[in-house]
């Protein structure tokens, strides 16, 4: 069960090094469907718009080592869900459904008109409500160690047992979880910025998030919000866990796995130049499946 909640649910991690200075970037808010406001910043031009979307208790940081590279090319956008970061958090319930309104509001903020959502952990879900929200913008969504199987069954039981540590000692149960998704050997100054970045997460808005990501799975809606979806689904993902394709595949009309070798939940942080790499070959092969289908 380890391995399911390590593929699942946890957000990604953030990286804290400072974006090159080659790369300005631009502030704005945008207002979400019930008003919350959610920040964003923006770097580079282009036709196609990337748009980064972090995971569970993190916020756009966790992308900063994507930014110099991809933004040469591409609009780069990285996004604060609601309750993370520098947005807002009056939301009563943190749902995929409404982190995906967030991200509608920050595409039409910018009049944008095609777009690629990376989203990394619980971003998995996001991204694929918000392309469903918006399929005439989304031309493809990628993710990041998740969608290890959309299909996996979730009892109510085990969600409620999964996330009583947290209800009980947030703090410490984060600490507790943050080993396991990181291989031996991954630098103590990553792991120990890890630990305290996501156990500062607002415990509130962590556990209805939580509740709301994993009850997917608990409900099937984690495999039904794809079934509509026509455009490239892409997962890049660790080989720490194992993911199942051929799972996705029944309920995912175009998706297609890639892995990344030697790292765990965070490959964007552990191995950025690898990442990076494999990520642009990701982005290559959904432009020549969308040249293809035209």
């Amino acid at each position: 069960m380890k391995k399911l909640l390590l593929g699942i649910l946890f957000s990604s991690f953030v990286l804290t090094g400072c974006v090159s200075k080659d790369t300005s970037a631009r502030y704005d808010v945008a207002i979400s469907s019930d008003a919350e406001r959610i920040a964003y910043s923006t770097y580079g031009a282009g036709e196609t718009a990337l748009i980064f979307i972090h995971g569970w208790s993190c916020d756009s940081r966790y992308w900063q080592k994507q930014l110099a590279t991809f933004s040469k090319d591409y609009h780069v956008i990285t996004i604060d869900l609601a309750g993370h970061g520098h947005s807002s958090l009056g939301r009563h319930d943190y749902t995929m459904k409404s982190f995906a309104n967030d991200v509608k509001a920050v595409i039409e903020k910018d009049n944008l008109n095609q777009v690629i959502l990376i989203g990394h952990s619980m971003g998995g879900g996001v991204m694929a409500e918000a392309a469903r929200l918006m399929p005439e913008k989304v031309v493809g969504i990628i993710g990041v160690d998740t969608l290890h199987n959309v299909a996996e069954p979730v009892p109510q039981k085990l969600l409620d047992d999964m996330a009583k540590p947290f209800e009980v000692d947030f703090k410490k149960a984060m600490g507790d979880f943050v080993l396991p998704m990181l291989p031996e050997g991954t630098d103590e100054e990553i792991i120990r910025w890890i630990k305290e970045d996501m156990s500062s997460a607002p415990q509130e808005v962590a556990m209805s998030a939580f509740r709301n990501y994993m009850g997917q799975y608990v409900s099937g809606e984690a495999k039904v919000v794809f079934e509509d979806l026509t455009i490239p689904v892409v997962s890049i993902n660790a080989t720490l866990w194992p993911t199942n394709s051929e799972a996705n595949k029944k309920h995912i009309q175009t998706y297609s796995l890639f892995y990344i070798e030697d790292t765990g939940h965070f490959p964007m942080l552990e191995k950025p130049k690898e990442f990076n790499m494999l990520l642009s070959e990701v982005l290559r092969y959904i432009d020549m499946k969308r040249n293809k289908d035209r």
